[in-house]
């Protein structure tokens, strides 16, 4: 490390060469009024608190990524960038009134002093290997131990595979036809639940300490394992539920429909029934919101636990659990005629024996072959109808396919569970 004291007037020329916010760090969170003050404290010459840079070498051209200071560095851009003014009962520095003025408004003697300002700046050498990389998201942690980080923004800073899918995850576009906006990593926090839940098979706790558990003990987390592909092909389905922006997914809700969307493609014949749940919950949600206006007396008893089930521990086991089971009730009731998917996925070696013969060992996809014959060891038993849309594990519904065939049809259905050999 090597600590440089450079004028701001140098910052801002580098503003370009700094990425104030690497995936570990948290979004801009300051107040006006911070900014203000921290300002403020600068033009009345006070000592600011060091920054810490971490020298990289990227080809975007960036040179610094910002360790600790990331707030102070941006408020110090916007207001030289005439973003916003001093607070308006800020007193005279040096005898000029600053109260209420922009950078480009304060008189020639008190800019100069905020642009010959020197902040103490602590670089970060040679921190580019795996190694390094852990001890510098270690370092933040640290410097930010005395702020008001939300645990999040920490999970985000941690290292492992885990951090990185939830990341990853928090992009989906599900998440943009929420009413929650993605403030300080909302979009993460929500996604790491539904990983929780998922990893759980169903209603779980999914409070900070879960998560931060979920973090540590899942370091090494398969990205492309089972559970992370049963969790994007959920989203994937609510997505294709909830197309636009829709104000009733609320983040409590959205945690309640992953458990119920997700109880829906494990056990029922589910595709095209998309429309079917977002037009019910919609309703629902309507229907909820009618009974709060009628008197006590008149309301829906179970309407009202639901309510209270929303309005305290909302990430918590029996809060999640009772609201999925009140979901679960009315959908179902709501729309009775969707059947169970077939409890047997796969074929039995006597099935597969009779489906071999039946089909002479050729494959009759035909997609990416000829009806080419097979030998006994390179086939696929496929199922005729897919079993995710109701197809029976039966002899008839079964036929010879070669792998090349089996694996595109399998990837041209969007909630497919595994290719059954």
């Amino acid at each position: 490390m090597s600590k440089k004291p450079l004028p701001i007037s140098t910052i801002c020329s580098w503003q370009n060469r700094i990425d104030p916010t690497p995936d570990y760090q948290r979004p801009p969170a300051w107040s006006k009024k911070q900014k203000q003050l921290l300002i403020d404290s600068i033009l009345r010459e006070y000592d600011v608190p060091k920054m810490y840079w971490r020298a990289v070498n990227r080809p975007d051209g960036i040179k610094y990524e910002v360790i600790d200071g990331q707030q102070r560095l941006r408020t110090i851009w916007e207001f030289r960038a005439g973003e916003f003014a001093l607070a308006r009962d800020a007193d005279p520095v040096n005898g000029f009134p600053c109260a209420g003025k922009t950078y480009d408004q304060l008189d020639l003697d008190v800019s100069t002093i905020f642009d010959a300002y020197p902040v103490d700046v602590v670089i970060v050498d040679d921190a580019v290997q795996n190694e390094e990389e852990d001890e510098v998201r270690d370092m933040f942690l640290r410097l930010q131990n005395g702020t008001t980080l939300k645990a999040q923004e920490k999970r985000n800073a941690m290292q492992g595979q885990m951090r990185d899918f939830v990341k990853s995850l928090a992009q989906h576009k599900f998440f943009e036809s929420c009413k929650f906006s993605n403030s300080r990593f909302t979009f993460d926090q929500v996604a790491a639940q539904v990983v929780c839940l998922e990893m759980a098979g169903g209603p779980t706790s999914v409070r900070d300490a879960d998560l931060n558990r979920m973090y540590s003990e899942n370091a090494a987390f398969d990205a492309n394992g089972k559970v992370a592909k049963k969790v994007r092909r959920v989203l994937d389905y609510l997505l294709r539920a909830f197309p636009d922006k829709t104000p009733e997914l609320e983040r409590y809700n959205v945690i309640t429909l992953y458990c119920l969307a997700s109880t829906l493609m494990e056990t029922y014949v589910h595709t095209g029934t998309e429309a079917a749940v977002a037009s019910w919950f919609i309703g629902f949600e309507t229907e909820r919101r009618q009974q709060e206006e009628l008197d006590e007396e008149h309301r829906d008893s179970q309407l009202v636990e639901y309510r209270r089930l929303t309005s305290y521990s909302t990430d918590g086991e029996e809060s999640i659990r009772g609201r999925l089971e009140t979901l679960e009730k009315r959908f179902f009731l709501a729309c009775p005629d969707i059947p169970t998917i077939d409890a047997i996925r796969a074929f039995t070696p006597e099935q597969r024996l009779a489906i071999y013969r039946k089909d002479d060992g050729c494959c009759q996809i035909r997609t990416h072959c000829k009806g080419e014959k097979l030998s006994w060891s390179d086939w696929h038993a496929d199922h005729r109808v897919p079993h995710s849309k109701g197809g029976k594990t039966t002899v008839s519904n079964g036929q010879v396919a070669c792998p090349p065939c089996n694996i595109a049809k399998y990837d041209s259905l969007p909630d497919a569970i595994e290719v059954v050999g």
